[in-house]
């Protein structure tokens, strides 16, 4: 690690006082989400390396991949991919599955990889989880030098006013006899959940709280980064993007030196 990022990791408060560092490493963030669409995300990694054209051995970062299920499907597709995550408890589980050309590490997403990766995924609303603005805007400059001259980035957002617009204020979702009791809001720009559930006899409580950045937030900030952003996708179908009808901000980015070169020599 270089000099800088040593210094930039000492700078970080302690890994402990986020909420997402608690609820990620516990078995029932696992439980609670298991039912997610395997087939649509698969769909969306078709798709978007489609999109990208990549080199048959591209080097992929799949940016807080959890367990890696994702990881593993585009290693599974042939390329060399590193799957990097915070939490201590997934990337435990997802190292049973490394082999040459898939490895999984644990990695706070604010700090620049030492390699150069052709494309960077950050997928299903994994952005936005910090307390201070400044963090969510390092992150976005660390996959920025962390992609390769002609490398790519992607980042799968919520839609934020399509989810405002549709938010369920409670619910009770039962998954493997466990009652998880969901309240959600918007407070302070951000968008929470509230989880209380009881498992053997014992009463448990976590939060989920995401900034609520809109497109125009997200221009800005790559605005801001030096970063140009190539085009912007409504949902993994790759369809057009419509501000209040769209349930997922796609975003693809890149350098815009490099874009600049690349137009001039088409």
């Amino acid at each position: 690690m270089s000099d800088s990022n040593k210094q930039m990791e000492q700078n970080l408060p302690l890994k402990t006082s986020n909420w997402f560092a608690s609820w990620f490493d516990s078995p029932y963030y696992h439980v609670l989400y298991k039912e997610r669409d395997e087939m649509e995300a698969q769909l969306f990694m078709d798709n978007i390396v489609h999109y990208l054209n990549l080199p048959e051995d591209a080097k992929i970062l799949d940016l807080a991949c959890g367990k890696g299920r994702h990881s593993i499907y585009l290693n599974q597709m042939g390329f060399n991919v590193t799957g990097a995550d915070l939490s201590s408890n997934s990337i435990a589980i997802a190292k049973d599955f490394e082999n040459e050309t898939l490895k999984f590490v644990e990695h706070d997403m604010r700090i620049p990889f030492k390699d150069k990766f052709d494309a960077i995924f950050n997928l299903f609303t994994s952005f936005g989880y910090f307390e201070n603005e400044e963090d969510n805007f390092t992150t976005l400059k660390a996959i920025k030098e962390s992609i390769s001259e002609y490398g790519f980035a992607v980042i799968d957002f919520m839609n934020v006013p399509n989810v405002l617009a549709n938010l369920v204020p409670e619910e009770i979702k039962t998954v493997d006899e466990i009652e998880f009791h969901i309240k959600r809001y918007l407070k302070d720009g951000h968008i929470c959940k509230e989880i209380d559930f009881e498992d053997q006899g014992e009463k448990f409580h976590f939060t989920e709280k995401v900034k609520a950045i809109t497109l125009e937030d997200f221009e800005t900030m790559m605005e801001n980064a030096g970063i140009y952003l190539l085009d912007i996708f409504g949902d993994y179908k790759l369809r057009k993007f419509h501000k209040l009808e769209s349930e997922r901000l796609l975003l693809i980015f890149k350098y815009p030196e490099i874009f600049r070169i690349t137009s001039i020599s088409a």
